[in-house]
């Protein structure tokens, strides 16, 4: 089909010049160009964090490592220790995304480590699903999980990555493990092609286009997508319609109103799966939802099998449509 896969860097984009710097030295001219960078973390948007304290407190919030090393400590906490997770404020990649961490390192821990505690310091003070996430953690982890808000704790004052301790306004925790997901913003190769504003990227709700470059499309958690959340089922959706866009600038071919969908599933415990979701349209201004769902609290277990059967289903589809 005429594809060319080159597996390099993109280290920066030449927006005049309609060129992609790669870290080879070597550059690829484009007519369209599309950006999917993902995040990057904002170290320091937790007082005492670092690119350094992320060995001892990892974020595992993007590829690699980390959740190799966040999975070993957790493994290796003492029988009865405590684990805390410093819950990310909004916006942030994969909205119901800590709680479905917690989620699966209960599952570990009531198996491995049943005597074990949980605790969520959470900047915010509601989160996404939560009576569902609630709900499933006293059915499935009776007394493991607690969950406190800033108006509990006050706000996060230090974290401490050679003692593993958190300090609040109102209490210090010391963990036996830890994670700490500070706040995020576009990768950084949207900041070079200098189509961010504040930490993330503008977009044009019709054809997904960088507001500050035509010819700039970006996709994904990067970007202000209004109602769309920052997952990957949206960037799926995203991606269709800005191929469709592009299809059309360069061919003439008729071009599609957009429409977007996505469905973020979460896993409290095998065979109990929540979900939430929507239809959306693009608006004037934004991208707006229609026909919204989400489970409901006191489901039967036969529907959130079925539910976690969905996400099994889903993960290998969104799988093949990408890769195959």
């Amino acid at each position: 089909h005429g594809v060319n896969v080159v597996h390099d860097w993109a280290a920066s984009v030449d927006t005049a010049g309609k060129k992609v710097m790669l870290a080879s030295g070597a550059a690829v001219a484009y007519d369209k160009l599309v950006l999917s960078p993902g995040i990057d973390i904002k170290y320091d948007s937790v007082p005492g964090y670092s690119v350094e304290a992320q060995d001892a407190m990892p974020h595992a919030w993007k590829s690699g490592t980390q959740v190799q090393l966040l999975k070993a400590q957790v493994a290796a906490m003492k029988q009865g220790g405590t684990y805390v997770m410093v819950a990310p404020p909004n916006p942030y990649r994969c909205p119901p995304g800590p709680y479905e961490r917690v989620s699966m390192i209960a599952k570990m821990l009531k198996a491995n480590n049943p005597k074990a505690k949980i605790i969520i310091l959470d900047p915010k003070p509601k989160f996404s699903k939560q009576a569902l996430f609630q709900e499933g953690w006293q059915k499935h982890y009776s007394g493991m999980v607690e969950w406190l808000g800033p108006d509990v704790h006050g706000g996060i004052a230090n974290v401490d990555p050679e003692t593993v301790q958190i300090e609040t306004d109102l209490d210090t925790f010391k963990a036996d493990a830890a994670t700490v997901i500070p706040g995020q913003k576009a990768g950084a190769i949207a900041f070079a092609a200098g189509v961010t504003d504040g930490d993330w990227v503008p977009i044009d709700p019709v054809s997904m286009t960088s507001k500050a470059n035509a010819d700039i499309y970006v996709l994904g958690d990067a970007t202000v997508a209004s109602a769309m959340p920052k997952s990957g089922f949206s960037a799926n959706s995203q991606a269709k319609v800005a191929a469709n866009a592009i299809r059309g600038e360069l061919t003439g071919s008729k071009v599609f109103p957009a429409r977007y969908a996505n469905t973020c599933w979460s896993l409290i415990a095998d065979n109990d799966g929540v979900k939430v979701g929507a239809s959306y349209t693009a608006g004037d201004s934004k991208i707006d939802a229609v026909d919204t769902f989400m489970s409901q609290t006191g489901e039967d277990e036969a529907l959130r099998k079925a539910t976690y059967e969905e996400s099994e289903g889903w993960y290998t589809s969104i799988t093949q449509d990408m890769f195959s």
